[in-house]
């Protein structure tokens, strides 16, 4: 589904990620783990098309997509669930999920889909959504990206800052998503939490590939040490 060759990303003068390459199949969950400044949402970033990049850089069903603006990548089928979530304080819960399907992709989800998947946001339909807690605005989040009808679903950090709880429900999601046919990519600093919901995995450390294999099948130690460079 998804071929990354030598994707290099800037800020200016300052060079975030190294020649990333890896491959990504259709149905899988693969995880993106690395410390803080790993290069992790960066590389997400640029799979959304919010940094561009060489056209080849970045193939998506056979169409070299890494030049391409965030519009059309989501209109090829890739939708980011942003960290921080950036909801519009001034829509409503259903007026943010409603905006998540402006491009009109087909597929078979819809507010409907959205409410039997997370249950609490029927409730809280009509209220602003910045008004929620952080879990629930969570859930919006990826319901606005799924609204889209998207074939990847890229989730940067949907962990950060939650209760326990909270991000055992949200995960709890995932199967969900997955029987749906969507493909998902998700960006992780909790080691045993990516391990555990994803088939394989990519460490990143300083904006470069140090470790990738499959989940449960790499000693922790040899992830520690890709993870912080020892």
């Amino acid at each position: 589904m998804l071929t990354v060759k030598n994707l290099s990303a800037r800020y200016g003068d300052f060079q975030a990620l190294f020649d990333i390459s890896l491959e990504l199949q259709q149905g899988e969950t693969v995880a993106i783990i690395g410390s803080n400044g790993a290069g992790k949402s960066t590389f997400l970033r640029s799979l959304a098309g919010l940094i561009r990049n060489a056209p080849d850089a970045i193939v998506f069903n056979g169409a070299a997509v890494g030049d391409k603006p965030a519009n059309q990548t989501l209109s090829s089928g890739i939708a980011l669930v942003p960290e921080g979530r950036r909801l519009f304080p001034s829509l409503s819960v259903e007026e943010n999920l409603r905006i998540g399907a402006y491009r009109k992709r087909p597929g078979n989800w819809s507010l409907e889909r959205i409410y039997e998947l997370f249950p609490v946001l029927e409730k809280l339909r009509k209220r602003p959504g910045t008004a929620l807690s952080g879990g629930q605005q969570q859930m919006v989040a990826i319901g606005r990206a799924l609204m889209s009808n998207p074939q990847l679903l890229l989730c940067d950090e949907i962990s950060l800052g939650l209760a326990p709880t909270t991000i055992k429900d949200i995960y709890a999601a995932l199967p969900s998503i997955k029987a749906d046919g969507t493909t998902v990519m998700l960006v992780e600093q909790d080691i045993n939490q990516a391990l555990a919901v994803s088939d394989r995995f990519y460490c990143f450390q300083e904006g470069r590939v140090s470790l990738t294999g499959k989940s449960g099948e790499v000693g922790m130690d040899q992830i520690k040490a890709a993870y912080f460079g020892v």
